[in-house]
């Protein structure tokens, strides 16, 4: 039995929890009634959602958490985070006066927007669920190799609305948890039974508890307080207990809402007078029977505190604890509710209730009964808050100035990615010990089959490779190890990119840095698109490769052929993307990336940065399985740069330049050839290499922010890239991907463009067949590029001789 929490503490907890929810509360209401609207707009806020989980983060942050414990807090509990952040002194009043406004407390908790020590960034629900699974995963990856043992071991706990289950992407990360015995990870799930539209189904505590014990979690049920255990063991306590247990969720909620009379005629209708049942009943008021029947667990301190502070084992554990929605305010239980606000007048009665008088809404102890020279003291001594801010730093690791790049005349992108990690993996420089790889069971179709021969598959515990034990030949001997350096995935594209957000911060979340490759298929971005917003919204650092891309692997058509993802790179904050055409540029930018990782998130690129190499940030790399001509050449630091900045000139345009053609990536050969065509009659034809359109394209709209902030001088590279050019010179732009994302670079100086690309997928046939039935081969440039010397449209591209 887990030993009773002292009065004291309880009566202490209690105060807190009464102030965790005014302040919540009086936030989202300050928010909505208090600050002037300019626009008109509702503020809005979740205060029924924050009432749902106001005991359960009492208990959690001011009794059970450790400083090395991370949590992911239900996005619409955030009021009830802030509040607890402000009565622990990490929170500011100016940032709860403006929540959801300009620099405010955040709609819902963000590592990056807010100042609190938020541990997960959460909103787009689910994500913040799988994360705590995964950086658990990555907390045994870390320590199993040795690093950051002088800390303890921190639980991942996840703070999850019932409705939230409903999120496809945290019963993928449940089999990878099962797959990889995973430990140390807490989900507590708010079942109060109401969603965003509905109430829940019947019986799904059932489901959730059988899934759950199905994949090795201990469950929890925390279902009545200490008020309704009482009840059950009077006379007639057992009939209140089974017509609780059968109560439907819906009318269990109205009958919430309406209050004790309402209870009470309900509960004499369906059991009927029995005497004992009558005589229960009758000993309390109406006011007394509303308060039992709402005496869940999850509104219960010590049966939460019993439960919790119980649990002295690493097994993940799930806590189904049974709560109402909005519990403590006039709406509670009301289907209506999600984003329901007290009214002013139900504030007033609400106020009055708490003891708040008006002009001290705001003061930290205002309303108790406990003094604050108690409750200071015992705010000091929470456990929780006894490392001060808990987010940790980790050096950086050193980058040779130049990586390893294989020499052989004919490459693909793919192959050399490939190539360059087996020689990083050959050496013995300390960051090759920091780079862990992982694949959506795509690893040997995406070139990292090398890496993991020489480096091993992570687990906690060895196994060997069963085919090399019984001495059956393979290209690939893959030993399971503690050492191992790569981490074996499902085909789930939204666990990889949690995986990666998980490792891409272990620097912060637990002291150690690692230098996370992930790979995949380039179509398959768009699977895990929104885990990998989340991931990049976390400011998580890894290397993410995409490769097949576009059309090239032609023979499988359109369920592997990509034409979007380059303005999802375009697109995407905290992800600079690359399209290299070149194995000698790809080892550069592969450079860049395990450096441009590392870098502190200094600088805000809201506040005018317009040098966003300063933040740093995951890099993406869309490569190409197309084998092409390698060039001979020395790579000065120019040209570096210039790679790096997003483009260089291949071939220079010449004074009197009426044309140029900038490709990316595979079509290198074409925009040359088509070049080597007009070369006869046009000498002056420049060939422009975008190595990064999402480089170049950013470079520009900073520069131009920043020359509108008063920094004149500013000027981006893609502008030094064409400052050469006159304006009557026409660019043509092409790429095996959507054209719009070159399209723009005819607005940097005002140049006719004309823009090739991929508009459609779905069918096969061999590189040559495809190039030019979407117009992007070298007889498709070269019309381009006359039709802009004649000043005339380009139609029927397809259709050329």
């Amino acid at each position: 039995m887990a030993r009773k929490p002292p009065t004291d503490r309880l009566a202490l907890l209690a105060e807190l929890e009464k102030k965790v929810l005014w302040l919540a509360s009086w936030t989202i209401h300050h928010a909505n009634h208090g600050r002037d609207s300019r626009d008109g707009l509702k503020v809005g806020g979740h205060q029924a959602s924050s009432a749902s989980l106001a005991t359960i983060m009492t208990a959690l942050y001011f009794a059970v958490l450790k400083p090395e414990d991370r949590v992911a807090v239900k996005p619409h509990a955030s009021p009830n985070f802030h509040a607890i952040q402000y009565l622990l002194g990490n929170q500011t009043r100016a940032k709860l006066e403006t929540f959801r406004g300009y620099k405010g407390a955040q709609s819902y908790p963000s590592r990056t927007k807010d100042t609190d020590d938020v541990d997960f960034s959460t909103g787009s629900v689910g994500l913040g669920v799988a994360q705590t699974l995964f950086s658990s995963l990555a907390q045994d990856y870390v320590r199993a190799h040795g690093w950051g043992l002088d800390r303890p071991e921190g639980r991942m706990i996840a703070l999850i609305g019932d409705a939230e289950m409903d999120e496809g992407n945290i019963y993928e990360a449940l089999i990878e948890g099962w797959k990889h015995g995973l430990r140390n990870t807490w989900w507590v799930v708010d079942y109060n039974r109401q969603s965003l539209d509905a109430v829940v189904r019947e019986g799904l505590w059932e489901r959730f508890e059988a899934m759950f014990r199905n994949f090795g979690w201990d469950v929890v049920i925390l279902k009545y307080g200490r008020l309704l255990e009482a009840a059950f063991a009077e006379p007639g306590g057992e009939a209140l207990r089974r017509w609780i247990d059968t109560c439907p969720n819906q009318l269990y909620s109205a009958l919430c809402y309406q209050g004790g009379a309402a209870w009470r005629k309900r509960l004499q209708d369906d059991i009927g007078d029995q005497g004992q049942v009558s005589k229960l009943l009758g000993r309390r008021t109406d006011a007394e029977l509303a308060r039992l029947m709402t005496n869940l667990a999850g509104h219960d301190l010590p049966s939460l505190l019993d439960a919790l502070e119980a649990v002295d084992h690493d097994r993940p554990v799930c806590f189904i604890a049974y709560t109402i929605k909005g519990f403590g305010l006039p709406f509670q239980g009301h289907k209506d509710n999600h984003a329901g606000l007290m009214t002013p007048a139900q504030m007033e009665d609400f106020r009055a209730a708490m003891g708040v008088r008006p002009g001290h809404e705001w003061d930290r102890f205002e309303g108790l009964t406990t003094p604050a020279g108690t409750l200071e003291p015992f705010l000091r001594a929470v456990p929780f808050a006894q490392a001060g801010r808990r987010r940790t730093s980790a050096p950086k690791l050193a980058i040779p100035a130049q990586l390893p790049c294989p020499a052989q005349p004919v490459m693909a992108t793919q192959q050399g990615f490939g190539l360059i990690l087996n020689e990083i993996a050959r050496g013995k420089e300390a960051y090759a010990d920091r780079i862990v790889t992982t694949s959506p069971d795509v690893t040997v179709s995406t070139n990292l089959g090398a890496f993991v021969n020489r480096r091993g598959l992570f687990a906690r515990e060895a196994l060997a490779d069963t085919f090399r034990q019984e001495r059956i030949p393979s290209t690939f001997t893959w030993d399971f190890s503690p050492s191992g350096q790569h981490i074996e995935l499902g085909i789930a594209e939204m666990n990889l990119f949690t995986l990666l957000s998980a490792l891409g911060l272990t620097h912060a979340l637990h002291g150690e840095r690692l230098l996370p490759v992930g790979t995949l298929y380039d179509p398959f971005i768009q699977r895990g698109l929104d885990a990998l917003n989340y991931a990049c919204y976390q400011d998580a650092r890894f290397l993410l490769v995409a490769t097949p891309s576009g059309v090239t692997l032609a023979p499988e058509g359109g369920a592997h052929q990509s034409i979007g993802t380059p303005l999802i790179g375009i697109a995407q904050d905290g992800l600079a993307a690359f399209e290299p055409a070149f194995v000698d540029e790809l080892a550069v930018i592969m450079r860049f990336a395990f450096d441009y990782m590392q870098r502190d998130s200094d600088g805000d690129p809201d506040e005018g940065t317009w040098l966003r190499d300063e933040t740093g940030g995951s890099v993406y790399l869309r490569l190409s399985t197309r084998a092409v001509d390698q060039p001979q050449r020395v790579m000065s630091e120019a040209l570096q740069a210039d790679i790096i900045n997003g483009g260089y000139w291949m071939r220079p345009p010449g004074p009197n330049a009426r044309v140029v053609i900038a490709y990316t990536g595979a079509v290198a050969p074409e925009a040359l050839a088509a070049a080597g065509l007009m070369a006869e009659n046009h000498r002056d034809v420049g060939v422009l290499a975008i190595t990064s359109a999402d480089r170049l394209n950013a470079g520009w709209t900073a520069a131009e922010r920043a020359r509108q902030h008063g920094r004149h001088g500013a000027t981006s590279h893609v502008e030094r890239l064409l400052a050469p050019l006159g304006r009557d010179c026409g660019l043509v732009t092409v790429i095996d991907g959507h054209p719009a994302a070159l399209a723009w670079l005819g607005g940097v100086a005002g140049h006719r463009v004309k823009s090739l690309g991929v508009e459609h997928f779905g069918q096969t046939g061999t590189v040559e067949d495809l190039y030019r039935h979407h117009g992007i081969d070298a007889n498709a440039i070269l019309h381009a590029a006359q039709a802009l010397l004649a000043g005339r449209p380009v139609r029927h591209l397809r259709a050329l001789p």
